[in-house]
């Protein structure tokens, strides 16, 4: 039986990556390789950038970095040479799933060797495990200097307790294993995405990492300046962005297909306040509000980012629409809060939503709208891409503020 534990642990550095697709972004067909085994991910994070308390399943894979058989050197990360890079695709295989198939087994020397021919003085034998099927996510990455690593394009690792998932028994009947591969989307997939800091964040160095995903992850773009910036991967870890401009941030997710995830819904969040002014902890996750009204709130088991100390108004009906502000996160002198537009039984082509603030706060930035201020008086109206609203459809625009947060009543007009 060959088992190894993988080692390398990549560095949160922010790194610019060269989008290099030397592979398919799925198999037409599954794959055979040979599969080995490995207890579990490195610390703090797998490959993809995430730790595995964070996982959605506990039963991952590793996949090649590089495909060199026969040439076992190391050689940096990314990789820049299309040539030699492995199904782990400079980390844009993350956070996929793959249906895997045991196969038959070696009765033979399967060990790795450099140089020498898998299952040697032996033979692959079909026994009673063959069919048995479990679904993975990819997770972390085979580096290594060895034949399973280099060899063989289609080599996957498998986390060692999930053997017997397969099937009972299987971990003792081993020895190395032919497996059936193939890409899946996310099996029962609900929800959205999950969105965390990690170690080291900060608001000038935002590094987060991106999970819960139906089909993979081809990049991150950010909101800054006026238009969409497309984010830096960190490293070649395929489900960690190094975002630019400032907090809040505003973010979209483009899926393995390259398409924007959720119709181009975007996610709009800041640094916990938990983390101070730099995260510390593996894994910070941070709760989003949604450009089409949606919430996400962190779990109490993986979370150190606070509960938003709501403030919402009750929804004040004016003309075609209606509008509420909920206070999201606060800090010593300063404030975000989202504003949610919804329009009433008929549809709408723009809105103006109003408020009047009054405890002397003062907007400081304001995202997805325009606004122009009157005394204490706020004035937003929508942007070109947020105006037209279905019948019961909603948008979400936000800002940041100077000053104690306070409750305030927002009315919304149409023309």
């Amino acid at each position: 039986m060959a088992s190894r534990t993988l080692s390398w642990l990549v560095a949160a550095v922010a790194a610019a990556f060269l989008m290099v697709y030397a592979l398919p972004s799925a198999h037409a067909d599954p794959v055979v390789g040979n599969a080995t085994y490995f207890d579990a991910l490195g610390a703090p994070y797998g490959g993809c950038g995430i730790p595995q308390a964070e996982l959605d399943s506990q039963d991952f894979v590793a996949l090649n970095v590089y495909n060199t058989p026969g040439d076992y050197n190391f050689y940096p990360r990314p990789v820049t040479d299309a040539a030699k890079i492995g199904a782990w695709n400079n980390g844009l295989n993350c956070g996929r799933f793959v249906k895997v198939s045991i196969g038959d087994y070696c009765t033979g020397v399967n060990d790795g060797a450099q140089n020498q021919a898998f299952c040697r003085n032996g033979s692959w034998v079909a026994d009673a495990y063959n069919g048995a099927t479990l679904t993975m996510i990819v997770a972390d990455s085979c580096g290594d200097s060895n034949a399973w690593c280099r060899d063989d394009p289609n080599h996957l690792d498998l986390s060692k307790p999930s053997l017997n998932k397969f099937a009972a028994g299987l971990s003792d009947h081993w020895n190395n294993r032919h497996v059936s591969w193939e890409y899946v989307t996310a099996p029962a997939y609900s929800g959205d995405i999950k969105v965390g800091f990690l170690q080291g964040a900060q608001v000038y160095w935002p590094a987060i990492a991106v999970s819960h995903l139906a089909n993979g992850i081809h990049g991150v773009e950010y909101y800054s300046g006026g238009a969409w910036q497309t984010a830096k991967m960190n490293s070649d870890m395929g489900q960690s962005y190094i975002l630019g401009g400032t907090a809040p941030f505003q973010i979209r997710v483009r899926d393995v297909n390259g398409q924007l995830i959720n119709n181009g819904r975007t996610y709009t969040f800041g640094l916990p306040s938990s983390c101070g002014t730099q995260c510390s902890q593996a894994y910070t996750a941070t709760s989003y509000t949604t450009s089409d009204g949606g919430t996400s709130t962190t779990s109490p088991t993986t979370s150190s980012s606070p509960t938003p100390s709501a403030s919402t108004t009750t929804p004040v009906p004016t003309g075609a629409c209606s509008a509420t502000n909920t206070v999201v996160g606060s800090w010593n002198g300063g404030f975000q809060s989202n504003v949610t537009v919804k329009a009433g039984s008929t549809a709408i082509t723009s809105w103006t939503a109003q408020w009047t603030f009054t405890g002397g706060e003062v907007i400081s930035q304001m995202w997805s709208a325009s606004y122009t201020t009157s005394g204490n008086t706020v004035t937003a109206k929508n942007v070109s891409w947020n105006g037209a609203l279905a019948a019961g459809a909603s948008t979400t625009f936000g800002y940041t503020g100077s000053g104690t947060p306070a409750a305030v009543s927002v009315t919304c007009t149409t023309p």
